[in-house]
């Protein structure tokens, strides 16, 4: 992260990952950025703690948390989820009391953002696209052919997040500080400062 901050990365507000706790601690004492654990990486680890006759009814228990339209209303309603499951299921219950703070971090921004910033999806999702097209070369001539590649793909998803879908609106941003274009490194982004 420092390499990134060097490279000129500013303004970082949330940083979503799994729990490694390198990543956490960095986000924290290098970006100055809130740290928020992957929801649906959560999901998966947390449905582990049940049999698989119990999943269903976990999972539909903890997807009320995530339905609430409210931070302070999810937060009450994971208690509360947790508090039910310690009768039922301990295994369940304690990793539900520890990680409240870290799967709703999220809830804290605009809730125009939370579809996109619960999880490491869309990232998963380019990093798959990466995948597929890599795959398709098999050999590359050299490593700039794979930057040059990896680059241009990149651009494009850049290019569709601000300008087709709009990921995220300037205006539901501006809130988090001063909005602005900058180029890095040759790459556009939007970043707050």
């Amino acid at each position: 992260m420092r390499s990134l901050t060097r490279c000129g990365l500013r303004g970082v507000k949330l940083v979503i990952s799994d729990t490694h706790e390198g990543l956490k601690a960095a986000a924290s004492k290098v970006l100055s950025a809130t740290w928020q654990r992957c929801r649906i990486h959560f999901y998966r680890n947390a449905l582990a703690h049940v049999g698989p006759s119990q999943r269903a009814m976990a999972a539909a228990v903890i997807r009320t948390a995530f339905a609430r339209e409210m931070a302070e209303a999810a937060h009450r309603q994971w208690r509360q989820v947790t508090d039910g499951l310690r009768e039922r299921s301990l295994k369940l219950a304690s990793p539900m009391g520890e990680a409240e703070h870290d799967v709703l971090a999220y809830m804290d921004f605009h809730c125009d953002h939370w579809a996109m910033i619960s999880s490491t999806n869309p990232l998963e999702c380019v990093n798959g696209e990466i995948k597929r097209r890599t795959e398709v070369v098999a050999i590359f001539p050299n490593d700039a052919a794979i930057v040059r590649l990896t680059g241009a793909i990149l651009l494009e998803q850049n290019d569709e997040w601000a300008v087709g879908r709009r990921y995220m609106s300037l205006e539901t941003m501006t809130p988090l500080g001063h909005t602005d274009i900058t180029r890095i490194r040759g790459f556009q982004a939007v970043v707050s400062r």
